[in-house]
Parts: structure tokens; C-alpha cells; sequence
């Protein structure tokens, strides 16, 4: 992007600090526990629970919920200032609350104070410097706070440091005034990216997470491996910082190094060029422990393997290191080998439950697979068996797969696995005389069935048909947990995708095959693809041969428009984690009811894949409708507005509201001045992204 001077907007800011004078110092709470009031962490806490036990909105009020401010992402001024400043709509920010003062990263990812009561702006972050690249930004989900003496009772600093990840750097301001704190790294702020070949520009969707005097930090860089062509990938490791001076204190390899422990587990010395492993989400922590939970993606090139036989740790694994060293403590792969992008993507959630009569500290690990794995968190030792199961063997040329993958016995699964002719809909016979027309090119099968060759020849076949897809059932929304239930939610949509092997005709692969992943949008729109590269060639598009370029050739994953498979589409799971059992479901919206093709069958809610994020009350769960992909699109029906209540005991509706846009952040409560507030951030194509804060009158 082209830059250029600009006068930062110190008068704005100053105006923003003299309205913070009379309120005092954050007294900030070291370490909050679960099912306390104050919001202190985006997920609620650093349990990541996205819990509150507030109840003034209740079964009984809910009904009579209001708006009660909104405040745009980025203030109005700042795009009046700077015209050729563009302000995303995907708004993935979720503010946290600490002494009266709410915190949150805005729509260019610079930390806003403001006023829990009107919205309005305490202060706000100034721009590292005068440039259009320093204002130039997205939002991460969210901050974390630190305070002097949190791990050393007794030294009466009263400083505290709010931290944030933006873009390639990681700051530390006061909260006080979002003033930079000088002594931490280079004049404020810790440069995060990688001196790695490959390593591209350092970015994270998530936000840190303070454990006693570090502060952690994942995410990725932006440099795997070319469209699926090359093996070659810069590596993602986790780090840990000084939270006073940014000094880097340890790195853990998600790609062992040569001699390090699962180092054996990446065949082919392909440990040593491997990467994108990256945990791009949400952390999790345990303070009294020290522990960090860290879950990981999939590796390089996902789809296809042959260069890395082996299970490929830590590939798809839930990590606990001690946030002090850094050491690995424990840790469980959820996918050997992954060739299907089945990421362990979504938050790991702690909580204390009941089994057999033993209290348990756990740790819950949502999958892209749909299982929910858990564990005793300090330990690593599954709660309920987890099984090693055959399953279905690759015939792709060069492809090892792993004989077995991991099967949890409860509990079970919160969304649909694998993929037969049952799974067809069959609203009426044509409907499902067309959907089954459009899989027969496809190879189908139980969950964990391999890619295949993908053959241009006449009957043969156009890759494998996968439940779920790229975008999996659990992602960064799901879930969240009762603590004093025992309760857990996932979050989940259903969506297919295809899995495919070619030999590579790109100039520029590292390697003889490559895998081909494609996957519907979750709105259920045009398709998405990647692999290899189209090659250089004068050609016109038809005449080119379809392994060498052009868009994957085959009907798309769906008919007209409407999903060729069952719904729900998106759906919302309680789980009873004291006995392992899965309480209710229930469809998560009407999603596509009224598309033309089904809109006279008098059809139930059939749900939205979408991935909006959860809240639990007291009583009740909030969750609306949209996502953080490709914010209120509404294709066919398969977004909206509606932001809900359900009965968090059975599932029912018990209110809904339609809101300007689909909410792309997770939503967030607090008392502030004996009043309860729910704020969720929103977005949409025709609608700014902005803040919406909920009460009663």
C-alpha cells in the first residue's frame, strides 16, 4: 500500500484522555476465575468459558430487551481524516471489562477505552507513527491485561499493562491513557515476525494471553506452502514474553527440531523444511497451575502427505506448556497425519466436572471432526477412553496414511461424520434423484477416508467427498461451558468438501502430487478451492487441460444453491460433561427454508452454517446469527440477523431481535451501575461494522 505522512490525531486523543480524568488506576484482578462477574478476558476468562453468572436478564426479562448504544468500530473521525483508509466489516473484536472500563481491540485493531454506560470513547490508541501502513489494520477478538505483583505478592507497583497483538507487533499499553509503554521491546511494542524462509507477514486473529509475568503469544506467518504445490512452509512456533521489558524468554517448536521430542515423527527429514502449524486461534490458561493450552493446525500442504510419512507432531494437537519455560508439559494429537485441514482450531475450554463420583479438573478440546476431546488438565489422561480405530488406507501414489486415528468413546460427536447416500436430502423424490446425480463422481465413506486420485476419465472419479469439510464442525466458536451445570455447548455447522489428488504440472512444485481441497462457502454460495497453481499457458481457459488450470471441474456441492445434503446446517449441542452425554440439539436458525426449491414443504428451522460464537448467562444462551468469514452476505437464505435467547436447559427460543447486521464477534456481558449489558460486535456488506449494547429499559 502506498504511504504517505499524515498528522496523527493527537487532539482527538487528548480529548479522549481528559475524559478519563476521576477515573482511577485499574486495579487489575490477577487472576479471575471462572464464573466471576467481570468479563476480564475475551472468552469470558482465561478458561475461556464465555460465561457469566449474571442473571438480571433472565427467562422473565428477556423479552423486554432494548438497544441501548451503539458505537461504530472505528470513530467517525478518523475516516473523515484519512479517506483512502479502508475499515473492515469483519469485526471480530470482543471487549473485555475491568474496574468500570471496558477495553477492545477497534475495527483497525487499535485499543479503545470506553464508557460501559453510553459507548462513549475514554481513549483510544494512537498509531505507532505517522503513516497510513501504522493505521492500516483489522481487528484481532481481543486483549488481555497485566498487573505489577500478579506473581509477586507484595511489591506495591501499581503498574499495569494492557497487551495487544496487531498486525506483525505486539504492544503493551497503560490503562490509564493507552499511552505505549517505553521500556517494553522497541519504544512500546515487540516486532513478532519471523526471520524464516517462506515466512511471510505475521498476523493473528486472536489475542494474547497473560499467565503471572509472561505474556503468550501464537499465530501465524502467512508463508505455507504455495497453493498446495510445495512442501516448503515457515514454521509458527509459540513464544512467550517479559511482560515488562518484550524480552523473548522461550520458543516452542511446533515442528520439533532435529533431536527434540516427536522430532521421529515427521519421516523424510521433512521436519526440516515443514511448517504451518500454527495455533491461529484462541489460548487458554490455567494461572494456578502456570499452564498454557495451546491447540494447533494441520501441516504443510493438508491435503496431501507423501513427503512427511509419519504422524506429524504437533500437527493437530492440544498442547499444555508451562507459560513460565515454555516446556511441554503434555499433549494429545487429535488427527495423525491430516490430510482433510481437520485443525484444532477452537478454544480449549477448562472447567471442573463430576464423573463417577470424582471431581475432575478438565480441559475440553473442540475438533474440526465434530468430537469433543477431554482431558484431565493437568495431567494430559483422557477423562473416557479414547480409541485407536482403523481406518480407511490411502491409494494415492507415494500417500502413507495413518493406520489408525483417535475415536473418543464419549462424548459423542456434536455434528455429522462422514459421508453415504443416507446423508442426501430427500425432501422430495426429484430432490433426491439430483443429489445423488451430483455425488456419483465422488468417493464417499466413514470419517477419516483418504483423498483420492482425482481421474478425467469417463465413470471416474473427481476426488473424495468429505463430512466435514475445510471449515469443519467445531471452529474458533465453539463452544461454551456452565460451570455450574457442567454444561458444555458447541457451537457447530454442517458442511461438506472434497478432497482430491493430482500429479502436479506447476513449474514451481516441490512436489510430484499435490492435494486439491475445495469447500463450499458457508453461506452457501460459489464454492472455494486450492491447489495447484494455473500454469503459463496461451491457451483460452475452456481448451486447457483441467489438471493443469482453471476452476475444479464437477458439479457444485450443492443444487441450486440449496445444500444437497441434510440439515441442520448449523446447530447448537448441550453436553452434559459430568456423565459424557449429549442433553439436546437444536437447529440454529431457518437458514435456506424459503429457497425456491423447498419454500412450499412447510419445512422446520433447518439452521445456518455460520460460525457466531455463544454466550452463556445464568439462565440463558445468547447466540446469533452471521459469522466472522464473510459477514451478512444472506445468499439464499442462508444468513441473518437474529440475535436469540434459548432456554439454556432445553433449547427452546424464548427471544430473538433482529439486529442491523449478522454479529461477527463473540458477545460479552457485565454489570455496570446495577444494570446487566450484553455488547456484540456487528458487520455486513451494506451494513459499517460497529458495537451494540443490549439492556433492559
Amino acid at each position: 500500500m502506498r504511504c504517505f505522512v499524515i498528522c496523527v490525531h493527537r487532539a482527538i486523543s487528548a480529548a479522549m484522555v481528559v475524559g478519563l480524568l476521576g477515573i482511577g488506576a485499574a486495579a487489575m484482578r490477577a487472576q479471575p476465575q471462572p464464573g466471576h462477574a467481570e468479563w476480564s478476558y475475551f472468552g469470558g476468562d482465561k478458561a475461556f468459558t464465555r460465561y457469566s453468572p449474571l442473571d438480571q436478564i433472565n427467562r422473565d426479562t428477556v423479552k423486554d430487551l432494548r438497544i441501548l448504544w451503539r458505537r461504530p468500530a472505528v470513530d467517525q473521525e478518523l475516516p473523515k481524516a484519512y479517506p483512502d483508509l479502508r475499515i473492515s466489516r469483519n469485526f471480530r473484536s470482543t471487549p473485555i471489562i475491568i474496574d468500570g472500563v471496558l477495553y477492545a481491540p477497534n475495527g483497525i485493531g487499535l485499543v479503545r477505552a470506553f464508557d460501559p454506560g453510553s459507548g462513549q470513547t475514554i481513549w483510544e490508541q494512537e498509531p505507532f507513527g505517522p503513516t497510513i501502513d501504522e493505521l492500516t489494520g483489522q481487528s484481532p477478538r481481543g486483549v488481555d491485561v497485566w498487573r505489577a505483583g500478579s506473581g509477586r505478592p507484595g511489591n506495591g507497583n501499581t503498574d499495569a499493562r494492557l497487551f495487544l497483538v496487531r498486525g506483525e507487533y505486539l504492544y503493551a499499553l497503560n490503562t490509564k491513557n493507552g499511552v505505549a509503554y517505553r521500556d517494553f521491546g522497541d519504544q512500546g511494542r515487540v516486532n513478532l515476525h519471523w526471520n524464516a524462509p517462506l515466512a511471510g507477514r505475521f498476523n493473528w486473529t486472536a489475542g494474547p494471553i497473560v499467565v503471572g509475568d509472561v505474556v503468550v503469544v501464537a499465530g501465524n506467518t502467512g508463508g505455507a506452502g504455495d497453493g498446495g504445490v510445495k512442501k516448503e512452509a515457515a514454521p509458527e512456533d509459540v513464544r512467550g514474553y517479559d511482560v515488562r521489558s518484550g524480552r523473548l524468554l522461550w520458543t516452542f517448536h511446533v515442528v520439533p527440531h532435529r533431536s527434540e521430542f516427536g522430532s521421529e515423527t515427521w519421516g523424510k527429514s521433512s521436519a526440516e523444511y515443514s511448517g504451518d502449524l500454527a495455533s491461529w486461534c484462541c489460548l487458554a490458561a490455567d494461572e494456578d497451575l502456570g499452564y498454557v493450552y495451546v491447540p494447533l493446525s494441520a501441516p504443510t500442504a493438508s491435503v496431501y502427505g507423501g513427503h512427511r510419512p509419519g504422524d506429524n507432531l504437533f500437527s493437530d494437537t492440544l498442547v499444555a506448556l508451562d507459560a513460565k519455560t515454555g516446556t511441554r508439559v503434555w499433549h494429545f494429537q487429535m488427527v495423525h497425519h491430516d490430510l482433510w485441514e481437520y485443525d484444532t482450531v477452537g478454544p480449549p475450554t477448562l472447567g471442573d466436572i463430576t464423573v463417577d463420583g470424582t471431581r475432575i479438573q478438565a480441559v475440553m478440546q473442540p475438533s474440526k471432526t465434530g468430537f469433543l476431546y477431554v482431558f484431565d488438565r493437568k495431567t494430559g489422561e483422557p477423562v473416557w477412553p479414547i480409541e485407536e480405530r482403523p481406518v480407511p488406507r490411502s491409494t494415492a501414489p507415494g500417500e502413507t496414511t495413518s493406520p489408525t486415528q483417535p475415536f473418543p468413546t464419549r462424548p459423542p460427536a456434536f455434528d455429522r461424520q462422514g459421508f453415504t447416500e443416507d446423508d442426501l436430502i430427500d425432501f422430495t423424490p426429484e430432490l433426491r434423484a439430483r443429489a445423488r446425480e451430483a455425488i456419483k463422481d465422488f468417493v464417499m465413506g466413514p470419517l477419516f477416508t483418504p483423498p483420492s486420485m482425482r481421474s478425467e476419465e469417463p465413470g471416474g472419479k473427481k476426488g473424495t467427498l468429505t463430512m466435514p469439510g475445510g471449515w469443519g464442525a467445531g471452529n474458533w466458536n465453539t463452544g461454551a461451558f456452565d460451570p455450574e451445570t457442567g454444561i458444555y455447548y458447541a457451537v457447530s455447522h454442517t458442511q461438506p468438501g472434497v478432497r482430491g489428488v493430482v500429479k502436479t504440472t506447476d513449474p514451481a512444485a516441490t512436489m510430484e502430487y499435490a492435494g486439491q481441497a475445495r469447500d463450499p462457502r458457508p453461506e452457501g454460495g460459489q464454492d472455494t478451492e486450492r491447489g495447484q497453481r494455473p500454469a503459463a499457458t496461451s491457451q483460452p481457459q475452456a481448451e486447457q487441460n483441467p489438471n493443469q488450470s482453471g476452476p475444479w471441474p464437477g458439479p457444485q456441492l450443492s443444487i441450486d444453491g440449496f445444500p444437497l445434503f441434510k440439515p441442520p446446517y448449523g446447530r447448537l449441542t448441550a453436553i452434559d460433561m459430568n456423565r459424557g452425554e449429549r442433553l439436546w440439539m437444536v437447529a440454529n436458525g431457518d437458514g435456506p427454508r424459503n429457497h425456491p426449491l423447498v419454500k412450499d414443504l412447510n419445512l422446520p428451522p433447518l439452521g445456518i452454517p455460520g460460525r457466531p460464537a455463544p454466550l452463556v448467562t445464568k439462565s440463558l444462551l445468547f447466540l446469533g446469527e452471521g459469522s466472522d468469514s464473510i459477514p451478512g452476505t444472506n445468499r439464499e437464505g442462508m444468513w441473518g440477523t437474529t440475535f436469540r435467547a434459548y432456554d439454556k436447559a432445553t433449547g427452546k427460543v424464548l427471544w430473538e431481535m433482529e439486529l442491523p447486521a449478522g454479529t461477527t464477534g463473540a458477545p460479552m456481558t457485565y454489570l455496570h451501575k446495577g444494570k446487566q449489558y450484553i455488547v456484540v460486535g456487528i458487520g455486513g456488506r451494506n451494513q459499517p461494522a460497529e458495537w451494540i449494547a443490549l439492556g433492559l429499559p
